[in-house]
């Protein structure tokens, strides 16, 4: 088995600002967002994971997109937040992974869609899963909630999306959000009660 730079694995928590389902999901993401920016919250939080020698195990990271009403037009405005909670070594190696300095789909991310990098800040990373329920909160730049789609035939299960193109995974569960809010890298949006668009989904990474 080969080795890689650095690896990762864990769960993620998204909200954003289209109607739910999100056109950009079934359209590969060649559709128009419901409005004339798509604004997507993304959250992850780290069971396993590690930079060389360095162990990322529990560390959280989270990205903040805006980009036009097409996705795969890029130019998006981007920028990531990690755990302050993280060390030196931490910190130097999820700046570069999150950055797109490190390969993997970070990278993907920067290299194709990116226009205007608005760099990194360390904060405290609240992220909560329970079931269907998942919450994500970073204090003066953002919080969301969202809750799965049940099932009507599964109980306590989520509705699926399947063999999608998004980062975190080809299978998304599908969701709806309560409240979506951001002030932070020049990006504003308030959103209670509209039942706006999420996911959650297990991810794996490395580079």
């Amino acid at each position: 088995m080969s080795s890689q730079n650095w690896e990762m694995s864990g769960d993620y928590i998204e909200s954003c600002n289209c109607d739910y389902l999100c056109p950009c999901i079934y359209t590969n993401p060649q559709g128009p967002a419901t409005h004339d920016n798509c604004i997507a919250l993304m959250a992850f939080r780290i069971s396993e994971g590690r930079s060389g020698d360095v162990a990322l195990d529990g560390m959280k990271f989270a990205f903040i997109i805006r980009s036009g009403r097409v996705m795969a037009d890029g130019n998006w405005v981007f920028a990531s937040v990690i755990d302050e909670t993280a060390n030196d070594d931490q910190r130097n190696a999820l700046s570069a992974i999150v950055g797109g300095e490190a390969g993997g789909v970070p990278s993907f991310i920067h290299g194709g869609l990116v226009g205007d990098y608005r760099g990194v800040q360390f904060k405290p990373i609240e992220f909560n899963q329970d079931g269907l329920r998942g919450s994500v909160n970073i204090p003066d730049i953002l919080s969301y909630e969202i809750e799965g789609v049940q099932s009507r035939k599964f109980e306590g299960q989520p509705l699926y999306i399947d063999n999608v193109g998004h980062p975190a995974n080809s299978r998304l569960a599908l969701a709806r959000s309560g409240h979506t809010r951001v002030h932070g890298f020049g990006v504003d949006l308030d959103m209670t009660n509209q039942g706006n668009n999420g996911h959650f989904a297990p991810f794996a990474w490395s580079g």
